[in-house]
């Protein structure tokens, strides 16, 4: 068995839709594990969603659906219910795992399909803890970060366009499956998990301190645009119209910048001026606007090479903007190993991501995209070890597509 796929022969079911469920079970099939997707004939509601191939298949279904098996199945009658039902409740040490984000189907309930195995891993991904549904943009509304993002004279909310709750909520959903099966083999016992987004976003920024200084502070955090909030970093601008951004969290990563930009005896001055220590982070940030000021002129003095050539050889902390394009070049260079491309069911090619996990120094296989219902009739032949006249029987009366 491969060092990247130490999950090989784990069997996960998938019943869940848009991005935090997908990219828990991406990340198990990622690591070895046979996710067996779940889809309504025809697609669900997140399989033609943005952004698009020319062709009108989905970039998004493919990429966080990559390496998984595809059944398709009528979720509306009685026969295609207990396929999926059938499905989850396999017996086997290594089945019996399901994750899912379903919301009002009575037969899905955990109690329904523990009736049929007690010892079902079951991790069920909602928007609020009491079932309400919620989405990513929502709830970090709710929790406050567009009020403290944007520039300063900024008075409406900033909205960001990653789904970073959905992508965290994800991670914990593969976290809640190993430590479920963790318990499952010492304990013999299954586990219902349920993980609300909206508790994600929640312990999420009070686990970084800001609901606690909101507290204790009794008003919200200002915004300060590019600035980094609690310490020195911001963005400047290149003779060639480049930006980059540049932070001095430690006191070594600040010296390193002031000796690099010739301005060590400037701060000197200006301490004894204004009676201040920039050696500590706290005085940095206060003094922030200052501090850019004096730097910004050795930035608007070279080009972003000879930016990059300096701040590395003096071991700066820094970042070069650079838009998705700018990414993809880099990436036909063979520059980031954790991209990878794959082809695309009938059509070309889609960059795609690695696990980033590096098993002694390597990535695994990203894994191929699959095509609604193309892995219906194996599934049901290994699985729930049908005949092939029962499957076709299945077919015709379009209780499952196969493709």
């Amino acid at each position: 068995m491969s060092a990247a796929r130490p999950l090989a022969g784990l069997t996960v079911v998938e019943c869940a839709s848009f991005v935090a469920g997908p990219t828990g079970g991406m990340t198990l099939g990622q690591l070895g594990a046979d996710v067996i997707r779940i889809d309504p004939v025809g697609g669900g509601s997140d399989h033609l969603r943005w952004p698009l191939a020319p062709d009108g298949d989905s970039f998004y279904w493919a990429s966080l659906n990559k390496g998984k098996r595809s059944v398709a199945v009528d979720l509306r009658s009685d026969e295609g219910r207990e396929i999926v039902t059938a499905l989850i409740a396999a017996p086997g040490p290594d089945r019996g795992v399901l994750i899912d984000n379903v919301v009002g189907r009575r037969w899905m309930a955990n109690e329904v399909l523990t009736a049929r195995r007690p010892d079902l891993v079951h991790v069920r991904v909602q928007g609020y803890p009491d079932g309400r549904p919620a989405v990513d943009y929502t709830v970090n509304a709710e929790v406050g970060i567009p009020q403290i993002t944007g520039a300063e004279e900024g008075g409406a909310p900033v909205n960001h366009v990653l789904p970073a709750w959905d992508l965290v909520t994800g991670l914990s959903v593969s976290t809640a499956v190993l430590a479920a099966l963790h318990d499952r083999a010492r304990s013999g016992r299954g586990a219902y998990v349920e993980l609300a987004l909206s508790d994600v976003a929640l312990a999420g920024v009070a686990n970084l301190g800001w609901l606690a200084e909101a507290a204790d502070r009794g008003h919200e955090r200002p915004r300060h645009g590019n600035h980094v909030y609690g310490s020195f970093g911001v963005d400047f601008a290149c003779s060639d119209g480049e930006r980059v951004m540049v932070v001095a969290l430690t006191e070594g990563q600040w010296a390193a910048l002031t000796s690099v930009t010739g301005t060590r005896e400037v701060f000197a001055a200006l301490e004894q001026a204004l009676d201040a220590d920039l050696d500590l982070e706290a005085e940095r940030y206060r003094l922030r606007e200052t501090i850019a000021a004096v730097l910004r002129p050795w930035f608007a003095a070279r080009d972003v090479k000879q930016v990059r050539d300096e701040l590395e050889g003096a071991r700066v902390l820094w970042g070069r903007y650079q838009g998705m394009t700018d990414v993809v070049t880099a990436h036909r260079t063979g520059a980031h190993p954790v991209l990878a491309d794959i082809d695309m069911p009938g059509q070309g090619s889609l960059i795609t991501g690695r696990s980033p996990l590096r098993w002694n120094g390597k990535h695994g296989a990203a894994g191929a995209p699959p095509r609604l219902g193309a892995d219906t009739e194996q599934v049901l032949a290994e699985v729930l070890g049908l005949a092939a006249a029962e499957i076709a029987g299945l077919v015709d009366r379009r209780v499952v597509a196969a493709v």
